[in-house]
């Protein structure tokens, strides 16, 4: 295939360059920054050809982006999104779909599609993205990087563009185990301890749900994993079903973004590619019980997490079920899948734990990662774990 010379990993008219502070802990380092983070002077797209238009342009950086320059990185450009982060895929039918530099023809995995392929062909050294049901964690699955999904509510989300709220989280990615802990410590404004786990546990439905080439390539990671904690557990991470855990996030999280996008539709009337369109129109029509059902469920399923996730565990589990799909498939093939790899994550949003999604695996020459999750707040322990994983490999 024909590759562009920037992987067609950016925003049409959106590379530039903003120097960051001269000295700090991120100085010489370069990142690029989803469309959905504020960049002070430049439009906020959000992946669709009609926010932009029928928004004013920040006159400010946000959080994120700040945080970034302020510890010394530099910023390269604005990446290219799902339309309103509503995808988990990256093609965009309007701004195009980025190319997965590690499985060429192959999606890069979204919504933080054009922040992943901007980090795997090395035209950066990490990018923002977001994660509201999987869009950092499998990005980096299928491109073979680093990425974190944040303890919910951690990260300041200022000059965000929300999808919804109550499952919306900063993250980043990065090729290297080094620099991904190294901008780690600046955005969770602590240390990256030395401490390791003391207990790994294994989520035998989490593997049982994948597909078996997938849980072959990973089988080496996780005993890699065992030997640096010293011991493994498999335990049913989802008791009344991943499939539960998926349906009540597929209720709550659709029904948030109509909530979110409303009255701008309703004012704009955008464009909108079928898929996203269709899912905003069906959170529209979710009834109160549905959703009040689905509360009571994700209540249940942070329970299991206090439970399961004590002081020094961490669980891993396959970050998708496959590796990433062929680009264009037809949308009855890629719906079917896209459910797939939102049941497999669904525990993200549902839950609010930290999760980062680590590389090293691979099916057929395509990358897949390998999660590992923890308690709220314990962010820096899997960034840790994953630090010293990659030094005994």
């Amino acid at each position: 295939m024909d590759i562009p010379e920037d992987y067609g990993a950016f925003v049409p008219g959106q590379r530039f360059r903003i120097e960051g502070r001269a000295s700090g802990p991120l100085a010489g380092l370069t990142f690029a920054a989803k469309d959905l983070f504020d960049v002070a002077g430049r439009p906020t797209g959000g992946g669709n050809p009609d926010w932009a238009r029928t928004n004013p342009v920040p006159e400010r950086h946000g959080w994120a982006v700040q945080t970034l320059l302020d510890a010394g990185a530099s910023l390269i450009g604005k990446t290219i999104t799902d339309e309103v982060s509503l995808g988990i895929f990256g093609e965009n039918p309007f701004e195009g779909t980025p190319v997965n530099p590690r499985a060429p023809g192959h999606v890069p995995g979204g919504s933080s599609a054009g922040s992943v392929a901007a980090v795997a062909a090395g035209l950066c050294d990490t990018a923002l993205g977001t994660d509201t049901g999987g869009s950092v964690r499998v990005p980096a699955s299928f491109c073979g990087l680093y990425g974190i999904r944040p303890t919910h509510g951690r990260i300041d989300t200022a000059g965000m563009m929300p999808q919804a709220p109550s499952s919306d989280t900063t993250g980043w990615f990065a090729r290297d185990a080094a620099t991904f802990a190294r901008v780690s410590e600046v955005m969770l404004g602590e240390a990256i301890p030395a401490d390791l786990p003391k207990r790994l546990l294994v989520a035998a439905d989490a593997f049982a749900f994948a597909e078996p080439e997938t849980v072959a390539a990973l089988q080496s990671l996780v005993e890699r994993l065992t030997r640096l904690v010293g011991a493994a557990e498999e335990v049913v991470m989802a008791p009344p079903g991943l499939a539960a855990w998926y349906r009540a996030q597929r209720t709550l999280q659709p029904a948030e973004a109509w909530a979110t996008f409303r009255d701008w539709i309703d004012k704009a009337n955008p464009r909108f590619q079928f898929s996203v369109a269709r899912n905003l129109v069906l959170g529209s029509m979710t009834p109160a019980a549905e959703i009040a059902h689905s509360e009571i469920v994700r209540q249940e399923a942070r329970g299991q997490m206090r439970r399961l996730l004590t002081p020094g565990t961490i669980l891993c589990l396959p970050t998708t079920p496959f590796p990433a799909p062929r680009c264009g498939l037809p949308l009855s093939e890629t719906s079917a899948l896209r459910d797939r790899v939102i049941c497999l994550c669904s525990h993200g949003g549902l839950t609010g734990v930290p999760h980062v999604s680590i590389p090293g695996a691979m099916v057929g020459g395509l990358p897949v990662g390998l999660s590992i999750i923890a308690a709220r707040g314990a962010d820096a322990l899997l960034v840790a774990t994953a630090r010293a994983l990659a030094e005994t490999g």
